[in-house]
């Protein structure tokens, strides 16, 4: 598979237990009329390594937010939590991570754009979306969970967020289970 590091340029996904969203992910979004946003998007990524953090303490994938932070926060609260840390910045938006949970090499755990605040956040391994899908569910668990779950035409399925109409859900299935989750606002510009 072959996606979007930070710079933009093609990469391959690593085959070590990294999870990653390409920016193609937000693009179903925008094939579904989700929203617009400028290309050159960078991809998300979580370690291995981030997988082993316990989810318990973790909280719920959305439908808010993730890690003590939500979508919408502006960089000055999201930084107040002291949950993230900066990977990178330029542009309309900059990319972070969650302290606990590092994503390591070109990855980025989260975006926060200058005009909508926290716009999009990957899922780390082992975290559950209210509806309790995570990442290695299998496509009907994710059907099951999620019934209006629409499939763009690149193959991500998209739903907007149950009690959040301003999010999308976006998943990516990987041999018939859930191998990517995000998180995002619907009006982001910070991904394509």
């Amino acid at each position: 598979m072959s996606v979007l590091n930070r710079a933009g340029k093609a990469a391959s996904a690593a085959p070590t237990g990294r999870r990653t969203a390409s920016a193609a992910v937000l693009a179903a979004a925008l094939v579904l009329g989700a929203a617009a946003a400028p290309a050159g998007a960078a991809a998300l990524s979580h370690s291995a390594t981030a997988a082993a953090a316990p989810s318990a303490s973790a909280g719920k994938f959305g439908p808010f937010g993730f890690g003590g932070v939500r979508l919408g926060m502006s960089v000055k609260k999201a930084r107040a939590t002291k949950k993230i840390v900066s990977t990178f910045g330029s542009g309309p938006c900059t990319a972070w991570d969650l302290k606990a949970y590092p994503s390591g090499g070109d990855g980025v755990g989260l975006y926060i754009s200058k005009r909508h605040g926290v716009a999009v956040i990957a899922a780390p391994k082992g975290v559950k979306t209210p509806r309790g899908i995570t990442i290695g569910s299998t496509g009907r668990q994710l059907k099951k969970a999620y019934p209006g779950i629409r499939k763009a035409v690149n193959g991500y399925a998209v739903i907007t967020v149950p009690g959040n109409a301003k999010a999308d859900y976006l998943f990516q299935l990987s041999r018939g289970r859930v191998s990517e989750m995000i998180l995002a606002l619907k009006s982001q510009d910070c991904t394509n």
